[in-house]
């Protein structure tokens, strides 16, 4: 029997065909009178609370309709989560739940099916609510933060084994870009904002994740292998604006810039003062990365009722630091809530996208004694 060439030699791995990866399945890139979807903007990061499409569609389509996004409902249950989500998008590669998580599995089953009809209920909502934007958003997992989260037949993390990372990265690659090309047909004229959500990176880099027996950790990757992981999906979907997500305190920004991302969505909330956090801020100015700048908690915040002044107060601080003049916000930065809002109550959602945007009026034109 001929080794599958996308295959490891690790037995934990199983898919039963190589991924062929198809680049170009869907034509992207905005007509030169489009507006630029980061110019004065605000959006959400990915999660809502709630288990109807419809309904989370129509109100992000109301406070966000500049750049609009397919909200994540994890509410409904397995298989709307952010991993298993992202499962059912794959192409030949296969999940199923156990008690531990997510695992690979040889053929679909009932949770990888659930995943799917989600998101085919999903983009019905899209379809309706969506019609006519210049810019819709989606998020998916990338590709460490999936093989964290995502185990093979033997139990361990799929992050153990080099070629499960490989096999994942071009299954997620191909799957995304036939979600792409279904919601070009869903949505002609609309363009299309990937996001790559990346919170696991911090962990991965640092050798922090557990072991299945949760007595010791998963060696650390490289960063090197790390980038170029990231740099091989990056590539292939290089017709697309790429956000790069992680609200760790310890995103490595660098790392991220570096693998091919045009931004970054951040919780500017944990940047601080220290110069080891401003710095690489500072370097992304500099050179033109987009940053969505994490302003609004993922809950509704307990105390007095704060000003729109006091919600921008991190990155007004962080630019005065930098020496970087306030009038360049508007074409910087895209305020966003620091998090997924589906922790947050229904009221609070609303809210959170709705200060946003303000805030993104606001740094247009900044009002006197700001």
């Amino acid at each position: 029997m001929t080794q599958n060439p996308l295959v490891s030699n690790s037995s934990a791995w199983v898919t039963d065909r190589p991924v062929e990866l198809v680049v170009g399945t869907f034509e992207a890139g905005p007509p030169p009178e489009k507006r630029s979807w980061h110019v004065g903007i605000a959006t959400g990061i990915g999660s809502l609370p709630g288990d109807s499409p419809d309904e989370a569609a129509r109100m992000v389509a109301g406070e966000l309709p500049d750049l609009p996004y397919l909200a994540e409902l994890p509410d409904r249950g397995v298989g709307a989560d952010m991993v298993g989500r992202t499962v059912g998008l794959l192409v030949d590669i296969f999940g199923e739940v156990v008690p531990s998580g997510w695992r690979v599995t040889r053929r679909p089953g009932r949770d990888t099916r659930r995943a799917k009809d989600f998101m085919e209920w999903d983009l019905d909502a899209a379809t309706e609510q969506y019609a006519g934007a210049d810019w819709v958003k989606i998020q998916v997992c990338g590709p460490w933060t999936l093989a964290a989260q995502v185990e093979v037949a033997s139990g361990n993390r799929a992050l153990v084994d080099e070629g499960a990372v490989d096999d994942l990265a071009a299954s997620l690659v191909q799957g995304v870009l036939d979600h792409l090309a279904e919601l070009g047909r869903r949505l002609p004229g609309t363009s299309f904002v990937v996001q790559l959500d990346e919170p696991a990176v911090p962990l991965v880099i640092a050798g922090a994740l557990s072991t299945p027996s949760g007595f010791g950790t998963v060696r650390a990757v490289d960063r090197s292998r790390v980038g170029h992981v990231l740099e091989s999906v990056t590539d292939a979907l290089a017709a697309f604006p790429l956000i790069a997500h992680c609200c760790h305190p310890n995103a490595p920004l660098r790392l991220l810039k570096a693998s091919g991302f045009g931004a970054l969505s951040i919780d500017f909330t944990e940047i601080g003062t220290a110069a080891a956090r401003l710095d690489p801020i500072g370097e992304l100015v500099e050179a033109d990365t987009t940053l969505l700048v994490g302003l609004l908690p993922g809950v509704e915040p307990k105390g007095r009722k704060k000003e729109l002044k006091d919600w921008a107060t991190p990155v007004l601080g962080t630019f005065d630091r930098l020496g970087f003049p306030r009038e360049t916000l508007s074409g910087r930065v895209v305020p966003t809530p620091t998090c997924g809002l589906a922790g947050a109550g229904d009221d609070w959602a609303l809210e959170a996208m709705k200060l946003s945007r303000e805030l993104s009026r606001a740094f247009e034109d900044l009002p006197e004694g700001w």
